[in-house]
């Protein structure tokens, strides 16, 4: 940070009145925002911007499960509708997520997974209604949220029932490849005469199963960086009211502690569509849906089948997985063709087959079309991945039609599949979690908290008895076997517990207790299995561990009164501190895991400066600036995170009239540092808006955005009022510098050049419209006027270019050779 020389200060506009300050000069040329040729999206393209508007907006409790107008249309009041407002408001006109909507977002993130296979004519009905990822694009938007309360019991028998509980519909075997980018377009004779035809690349008609994987943070910051350039896209039509300082709320949602809707959109990527990792369950199954059609020839058969697929065949899982799970049945009757009775005959025996974990789905197989009086768009997925998203933002842009591609249901076909997802969470899924849970309590945690338990884990820590070198091989067999602080369940070679093991049975109970939310069970489960892992030197569980048992511990505390807090709780409060780093390092320095680092650092962050202490907001703020220090985010996390890290600062207001022990102050200069690199990527909209917060944060203006007075408080009139200045002079320097960039590349973005000077531009301007011909005095004619007389001495002979050779000048011959 460099100030300008001592005796030119840089001068800049008031802070309250900088649009009446600034002259524009002469524009020259067309704007670039109006060429569609210098954007980086088609602003005409409506589809692409109601995906913008829908994925941008997504409150933290959740959206509902449809909508009745079949309309595309964007948020109201959206700054992505073509008719809607400009001015520099939140993106998408999306609602302003606090602290509390980014907890809500982390405990809806921890759902039940869900897998789902279907046979072949089961996807073929459903793609005659117009969805071409079969049945898996048809219920999965559905599970985001349980239609209703769900009521579940935590491990003492209470009842807890909660209104946003939702399941993950996924494929059967995502999440195991990690997600590929998407194929550049063959430039082949056949897809050129495709596209001419009107049709799409065959990578994006499809529905790809390898794009809904997560755990990419490039993918997320690219995803991220689309976002907010479309957003300055449709800024950038309005200079005026982006000069206007309105008091706008959401412009300056920052100081209140509230996250941006980009930093809200990269939290909510970060902790969408996990990967699967032997380390945690919560991307492992825990149901599987099988769904076989009306139309098939053989059905029982086929449901053995797919069960034997899953089991033992091609389709089971890996060997780190535990493949018992719920198997769900479903039959979906086509109403348009087959017979209900048959179908209700088929349905009776598949429960005589295979219990009573089946369902009948009854739904229409016809195309809707968005012109049908009960038609009804498919809602929006909420948790996708970054490559999907990106996936569909490419398919979009790059479609010749406005109309929106999302398929359309019957109201009929809406009503069944929130049944079915109702009645498979309410009678399936969470009381086989709840049995799972008491059974594995009873035998294996009750024995690991016991007297007897606590000895034998010592005995088998210090001594090589307790160890056993079955699932070893090799010559390192004998070692780990000899080396005593092993429990020889751990595979040191493939890095996984069997998932028959203690060890890997307590990390499924914790975490199936944070998917049900009992997030007390959870924490002190996580806390035995701390050591274990540690003596085991199985790393990535010794940090998933130490991840989940600060996140349960702080949730638990988050959702406890003051007075239910207890003692076991208070003393893992203060041991939250040392799990965070403990788990930050393993996984970035010993498992090379930066992902599962940054999402330990983030969430922990968020809860930390939720706790509402003396000292939440200052940890808050030291975990995210490791997470700068580490280089776990690029150019787009960075201000996302410096922006958290002057949000959670501000958080301290301090006591006293003269607000002792606030940070203000580092609050600020987190968002200056802020402003500055938003600036580094072009992103004028966001410097402007954390501009606003410098200057609230310093004191210089109020919460309307209107320059605070100095003499105010000191009861001085109107007259002697003047604005408050920075008493830092370099700071003040260098905020200045920052408002002057702003403001020019704002003036570029708008077709001005500043290399003349406003005023001389406005003369110019001035003197061509008030000139007069005739004003000037006319010039005497030069025709008829006597030729002067010759003055003495000169040679009158006219001037001619040509040369004579007589008339040349002989000259004198001087001797000279």
């Amino acid at each position: 940070m460099t100030s300008p020389p001592y005796g030119s200060p840089i001068k800049s506009p008031q802070l309250g009145a900088i649009e009446s300050s600034i002259v524009f000069p002469k524009r020259k040329g067309g704007s670039p925002a109006s060429s569609l040729s210098n954007l980086p999206y088609r602003r005409s393209n409506q589809s692409l911007s109601s995906l913008f508007a829908s994925t941008s907006s997504l409150p933290g409790s959740g959206p509902s499960s449809g909508t009745a107008t079949p309309t595309a249309t964007v948020a109201r009041d959206s700054v992505f509708s073509p008719g809607g407002t400009l001015r520099p408001r939140s993106p998408a006109g999306a609602p302003v997520v606090d602290s509390s909507g980014l907890r809500d977002v982390l405990i809806r993130s921890f759902a039940p997974h869900v897998a789902v296979l279907a046979s072949a004519d089961t996807d073929e009905v459903i793609r005659q209604k117009g969805f071409p990822g079969g049945f898996l694009q048809l219920i999965r938007p559905f599970g985001q949220q349980v239609q209703g309360k769900v009521t579940v019991r935590d491990s003492i028998g209470a009842s807890k029932s909660f209104e946003d509980f939702g399941i993950r519909f996924t494929g059967l075997k995502d999440g195991l490849n990690p997600p590929k980018p998407p194929p550049q377009p063959r430039r082949s004779a056949e897809v050129g005469e495709k596209a001419v035809n009107g049709g799409a690349e065959p990578w994006v008609e499809s529905f790809p199963a390898w794009a809904r994987t997560g755990g990419d943070v490039a993918q997320i910051e690219e995803l991220v960086d689309r976002h907010l350039s479309y957003a300055e896209m449709q800024y950038g039509g309005s200079m005026s009211d982006y000069l206007k300082h309105d008091g706008d709320a959401a412009g300056r949602a920052h100081t209140s502690g509230a996250p941006s809707p980009f930093y809200t959109l990269y939290f909510r990527r970060l902790l969408s569509a996990l990967p699967m990792s032997p380390h945690e369950t919560f991307s492992h199954p825990v149901a599987c849906i099988i769904a076989i059609s009306s139309r098939n020839p053989s059905p029982i058969e086929d449901l053995r089948r797919l069960y034997n697929a899953t089991n033992t065949g091609d389709l089971r899982l890996p060997q780190w997985v535990n493949n018992e799970f719920l198997r769900y049945y479903v039959l979906v009757h086509d109403e348009d063709h087959d017979d209900i009775s048959k179908s209700t005959a088929l349905y009776e025996q598949m429960k005589r087959h295979f219990g009573l974990h089946c369902h009948l789905l009854r739904l229409r197989s016809l195309h809707v079309l968005p012109s049908d009086d009960d038609s009804v768009r498919l809602p929006t997925t909420e948790w996708i991945s970054a490559m999907e998203e990106l996936t569909e933002i490419h398919r979009r842009g790059n479609s010749e039609t406005d109309a929106d591609p999302t398929p359309c249901l019957f109201d009929s076909d809406v009503s069944a599949l929130r049944t079915l997802v109702r009645e498979l969470t309410m009678q399936s899924i969470i009381p086989s979690m709840e049995r799972s849970l008491t059974a594995w309590n009873e035998q294996v945690l009750s024995r690991r908290r016991g007297l007897s338990g606590r000895f034998m884990s010592l005995s088998k820590r210090w001594t090589p008895f307790g160890s056993s070198s079955r699932n070893s091989s090799g010559p390192l067999a004998g070692l780990q076997a000899s080396g005593g602080g092993t429990s020889g369940n751990y595979d040191s070679l493939q890095g996984f517990y069997r998932p028959e093991s203690a060890e890997a049975t307590m990390r499924k109970l914790a975490d199936y207790a944070v998917m049900l939310r009992d997030f007390k069970l959870a924490a002190s489960t996580y806390d035995l299995l701390r050591a274990d892992f540690n003596g085991d030197k199985a790393w990535r569980y010794y940090a998933g561990a130490n991840e989940m048992a600060a996140i349960a511990t702080l949730l638990d505390a988050h959702l406890r009164s003051g007075a239910e807090k207890s003692t076991s709780t208070k003393s893992r409060l203060e041991a939250v501190d040392g799990w965070l780093e403990t788990a930050s390092y393993s996984y970035v320095t010993r498992c090379m895991a930066p992902f599962y680092g940054l999402r330990t650092l983030a969430v922990g962050g968020e809860l930390l400066k939720m706790r509402g202490t003396s000292t939440g907001g200052d940890e808050a703020a030291k975990w995210g600036s490791k997470i700068l220090e580490d280089r776990l985010v690029g150019p787009v996390g960075r201000p996302l995170f410096m922006e958290r890290i002057s949000a959670s600062f501000g958080s301290k207001l301090g006591r006293g009239e003269l607000r002792w022990g606030g940070r203000r102050r580092k609050a600020a200069f987190w968002a200056v540092l802020a402003v500055e690199n938003w600036l580094k990527m072009d992103k004028v909209v966001q410097a402007g808006k954390m501009l606003e917060s410098v200057s609230e944060l310093y004191g210089l203006t109020d919460a309307g955005g209107v320059a605070v007075q100095e003499d105010e408080e000191k009861g001085g009139g109107a007259e002697k009022a003047k604005p408050r200045e920075l008493k830092f002079a370099e700071m003040k320097d260098f905020i200045e510098e920052l408002r002057e960039a702003v403001v020019a590349r704002k003036l570029a973005a708008h077709g001005y050049e500043g290399e003349e000077s406003p005023e001389a531009d406005e003369t110019t301007l001035v003197e061509e419209v008030s000139e007069k011909l005739d004003a000037r005095p006319h010039r005497m004619s030069l025709i008829g006027i006597a030729a002067p007389p010759p003055m003495a001495g000169m040679d009158v002979t006219p001037l001619s270019p040509l040369k004579v050779r007589d008339e040349e000048p002989n000259f004198r011959d001087d001797s000279f050779e």
